[in-house]
Parts: structure tokens; sequence; C-alpha cells
């Protein structure tokens, strides 16, 4: 196993997360659960960090659930089991809500086998890029069990009934360009060019008017849960609030002045 099952840089504004477990294509060992809590908890509050990357190292994402772990716990009693299960997806919901919370964009780079948990996670980034050799597969019904890590949350939002159906009920591996279709990513790149694409997106944003992304990401996430008079309510809020930072009398004065605004996340 791996020294650091989930490896942390940050550098030119842009934090990259790496889940490292190649030798189990990233899946969700019990390190991976608690190291991926503790880095994507803390990057939230890293005014450093203004755009994240998550990708997986040794050619893929995230192969979903570690089965060794699920061979262990068939040994308990109903209850202990119980127990045990329910306190691992709850320790995996907490980086999930650090996902949707943060006021920075997160950007999934995908290459290889995206399984199980590593589908709920893609959906809950804000943006995705695959490489042209990714496939996916949702897979928890080859196993005997229904979807977890947000994936009917995430995907229920991205997709129609009928594609839920598809995904969960058939659990059928389908290839990046498909995923492009079902809209579960934004771009499909050749596998080479994955790193340097996923790079340059991040840079783009990392460059750009952080306050004004997280009130965007803030709108987008209550969506379907505030009625329209809430949700124009929060428009305006939020709207106010972007206008009174710095980087909106940037913006304003570049327009003004024909060239590219230098935003400074303030």
């Amino acid at each position: 196993m791996t020294t650091d099952p989930v490896r942390l840089d940050v550098s030119d504004g842009i934090a990259t997360v790496t889940l490292n477990q190649p030798e189990v294509r990233n899946a969700l060992t019990p390190a991976m659960r608690t190291a991926l809590r503790e880095v994507i908890g803390a990057l939230e509050f890293d005014e450093g960090a203004r755009a994240v990357v998550i990708a997986g190292a040794g050619g893929h994402f995230q192969a979903g659930g570690d089965i060794r772990s699920m061979i262990d716990r068939l040994e308990l009693p109903d209850s202990s089991r119980r127990q045990a299960i329910l306190e691992g997806i709850h320790l995996l919901h907490l980086p999930l809500f650090a996902i949707r919370r943060m006021g920075k964009p997160v950007i999934a780079s995908i290459n290889g086998a995206v399984a199980g948990f590593g589908m709920g996670l893609v959906a809950a980034c804000d943006l995705a890029i695959a490489a042209e050799d990714a496939f996916f597969t949702l897979a928890y019904c080859h196993i005997g069990a229904s979807p977890d890590g947000g994936s009917s949350y995430f995907i229920g939002r991205t997709l129609g009934m009928k594609h839920q159906m598809e995904l969960a009920l058939l659990g059928e591996r389908f290839d990046a360009r498909r995923a492009l279709d079902l809209g579960l990513v934004n771009r499909v790149v050749p596998t080479d060019r994955l790193e340097e694409e996923t790079r340059a997106l991040a840079a783009r944003l990392a460059a750009g008017p952080t306050r004004a992304y997280a009130n965007a990401k803030a709108l987008f996430n209550q969506v379907h849960h505030l009625s329209m008079e809430s949700q124009l309510q929060m428009e305006a809020e939020r709207m106010a609030d972007s206008m009174l930072t710095e980087d909106h009398a940037e913006g304003i004065r570049a327009f003004m002045e024909r060239r590219a605004p230098v935003f400074r996340g303030r």
C-alpha cells in the first residue's frame, strides 16, 4: 500500500488532489476514506487554492468500494455490520459536502475506471474532463447493493429518470463519449493530453473572479430546493455580494479599457 492514500499539491492557486492507491485502482479503502475527508475538508478553507482538481494515480480515477473490506464485514453480526456500513458511508458524506460548499470550482480529471463511489464523486464536482480511455459504471447492482456516495442525488440532478434507472438497474459499462452525451462530463480529450488540458482549465478558473464563482455555485446548489421567490431573492443578494468585490471593479474597468481583466480573488 502506498504511503499517502491521498496526495495534495497546491501551486499557482490550483490544488491537485490525487487519489493514490493505484494497486487497487484507488478503491475506497478505510485509509482512503479518512484521507479524502481530511484533505478535501481542509481545502474548503485554504485561501491559497482558488481551483481544485481531483484525479487518480496509476491510470485510473476511482474504482468504487474496497471489496476486501466488504468481505471482512461479512463476518460481523448483522447489527455490527449495519453500524460499520453506516459509519463508513457517513464518513464519505463529509468530503462531498465540502466539495459542494466550498466557494471555488472543483474539477474531476478522469482516466481509466470510474465505478460506484467514483461516479458519485465525478457527479459532485462542478466540472469534469475525461480522457478517451475512461470508462464508467454505477456497478452497485453487480454486488447486490444500491447506490451510495451521493450518486443517487448528484446523478439524479443530471440525468433523466430513464437514464438514472438504466445506470442503476443494468450497471452496464460505458465509455467517455457516452458520458459526454449523458452530461456526466463536460469534455473528452485524448488520453495523453488529459493532464495538460486539466491544468489549462484549472488555471483559467484559478485566475477568475473567485467570489463570483462562489456565489454562482451557491445559487445553483439551491435551484431545486427553493421557491421561485426565494431563489430570485438569493440571486439578488449574491449579485450584491459579487458586485462589492475588487474583482467586479476590475472587470468593469477592463471592459471599458478593452483589455483582459486581472482578477485577484478578492
